[in-house]
């Protein structure tokens, strides 16, 4: 816990077996009360390391994709107490030390919201990120923040934290199941206003990290593209899209988690 706020982690699975040992190493479990791993139908070992490391393990009966994950990680967070929860892929990309900083962040009253920026100082290249997707990254930020009016240093992040409050009150069911979910959730919460922070976060790009190839990167920017876009028409009253509503119905709801398909696997 810190500051009486239980934190749990989550990890979004998908064929994770080579990292998750690492990466949960470095969880630091002296604050951490939780850790989470949603298997999105692996075709490795990856639910068998998890049960040996003591993970609480939900799987899916069927391949959701990495939005889906998420949903389910989120309501799977809610639904065991969580206060804040911070996001971690399980590939060992992002260092797990950052998380103690993170929940910090939200704890103490200031941010809602935080993310893990490989942009902020020097991380992303040294970190072995390929050029391509530096430069695309950073057009795609700087296009976003100019038609959003936001002032992030990158929206493309996989290491995030949030307030309990933000995960009840955005609307996740809306979201996409693919990639684009990540630039759709950063883009509702700040519709609704929720503080978002960032902290600088070194990354590492080695073959067992997940990552996906120039095809899936060109549909996913396409994506952050339409989102921003729609969300400039809708705060100028112009259209009106799922993902901004504030109705109960696409909320994830922590006591119905048939509702996102989970099916805890016991450990």
């Amino acid at each position: 816990m810190i500051g009486g706020r239980k934190v749990a982690v989550v990890l979004p699975a998908y064929n994770a077996a080579k990292t998750l040992r690492q990466t949960v190493a470095e969880i630091p479990r002296d604050l951490v009360d939780d850790v989470i791993l949603t298997d999105d139908c692996s075709k490795d070992e990856t639910i068998a390391v998890a049960r040996e490391l003591g993970l609480h393990v939900v799987a899916h009966d069927r391949n959701r994709g990495y939005g889906g994950n998420q949903k389910s990680c989120y309501a799977a967070a809610l639904a065991r107490g969580a206060d804040i929860v911070v996001m971690l892929h399980p590939d060992y990309q992002y260092t797990p030390h950052l998380v103690t900083a993170m929940a910090g962040m939200i704890a103490s009253g200031h941010y809602d919201a935080v993310m893990a920026s490989r942009i902020l100082g020097n991380g992303a290249l040294a970190g072995g990120m390929p050029r391509y997707k530096y430069v695309f990254n950073r057009l795609l930020t700087a296009f976003q923040n100019l038609v959003m009016g936001q002032k992030l240093s990158e929206y493309h992040t996989g290491y995030r934290a949030w307030n309990r409050t933000v995960l009840e009150r955005l609307p996740l069911l809306a979201c996409s199941d693919d990639f684009v979910f990540d630039n759709e959730m950063v883009a509702q919460a700040a519709w609704f206003d929720f503080r978002i922070g960032e902290i600088s976060c070194p990354t590492k790009y080695f073959a067992e990290a997940s990552s996906i190839n120039f095809r899936r990167s060109c549909i996913y920017g396409l994506g952050c593209v339409r989102t921003a876009i729609v969300y400039r028409l809708a705060k100028m009253k112009l259209v009106r899209s799922a993902l901004f509503e504030s109705g109960d119905e696409a909320r994830l709801d922590a006591d119905d988690a048939a509702r996102t398909e989970l099916r805890p696997v016991r450990v």
